[in-house]
């Protein structure tokens, strides 16, 4: 049977992170707050735990989930290059709702899905999460929701679509009129947005400089970049790296809505 905290309380705060931070050694999930939404996450480096996180969230390999980090240093290990403006983002906008999309360490002894040898990596800006994340490293969370569901604002959400799935819940309060956390991709030589969300792109433009604004899907499928992108788009496009064409960009490096 899962356990549920409220973390709103001293006592329970801390004897829930203490069996969450077991139950993730262990290989078993947990729901956490987030400082967007609830996420559901896993040890990243346990392949049976993140297979059990897909299977919970009815989803397959060709979206892996973000990994979450409760520092900078753990997610510069991950990270084979951050790019031209990776560590500035970081430095302006972490903890917070940015996700990073990079060049994945090739050494990580993981297996999060089909990431094309990159890794979405965020650090959020929750007490809750940012302790659990301190205490057991990396973890790969998504959205708490059943995939193609909204993800949970509130703990009780999330319970009615896990349920016992999950061995703990950590109830910090609802996550209310939250955006998403935006989605940068620093694989490039040009960063660009996948996801817009919290953080604005005149925001991450007074940081980069030029960036290129959220790509749109076509009715055919395809990607189009919005007219006033369409120049900086065509040339990302011929620098893009062979194997890449057609990938959707909201699926590469696990992109959702935590």
């Amino acid at each position: 049977m899962s356990r549920r905290y409220d973390c709103a309380d001293e006592e329970q705060r801390k004897a829930g992170i203490a069996d969450a931070a077991s139950t993730v050694r262990r290989g078993e999930l947990v729901v956490l707050p987030t400082d967007t939404v609830y996420g559901v996450g896993a040890d990243a480096f346990s392949r049976t735990a993140v297979a059990a996180l897909r299977e919970a969230k009815k989803r397959g390999r060709e979206k892996p989930p973000p990994v979450l980090v409760g520092t900078v240093r753990a997610a510069q290990a991950l990270v084979d290059d951050l790019g031209r403006h990776g560590q500035d983002l970081i430095e302006e906008f972490w903890p917070g709702p940015l996700t990073l999309v990079c060049a994945a360490t090739p050494s990580l002894s993981w297996d999060l899905g089909d990431t094309r040898g990159t890794v979405a990596v965020r650090m959020p800006m929750d007490p809750v999460a940012l302790e659990l994340l301190k205490e057991v490293g990396p973890m790969a969370v998504s959205g708490a929701s059943l995939s193609g569901n909204p993800a949970a604002a509130t703990v009780e959400e999330a319970v009615a679509q896990f349920g016992d799935d999950v061995s703990v819940y950590l109830d910090a309060g609802p996550r209310t009129d939250t955006p998403p956390s935006t989605v940068v991709d620093l694989t490039y030589a040009v960063p660009r947005v996948l996801r817009s969300g919290a953080i604005g792109i005149e925001q991450l433009r007074a940081v980069c400089g030029t960036v290129i604004a959220e790509l749109k899907r076509s009715g055919r499928g395809r990607t189009a970049a919005p007219a006033e992108e369409a120049d900086r788009a065509a040339q990302e496009a011929e620098e893009r790296p062979e194997g890449d064409e057609g990938t959707p960009p909201a699926d590469r490096g696990g992109a959702d809505a935590s």
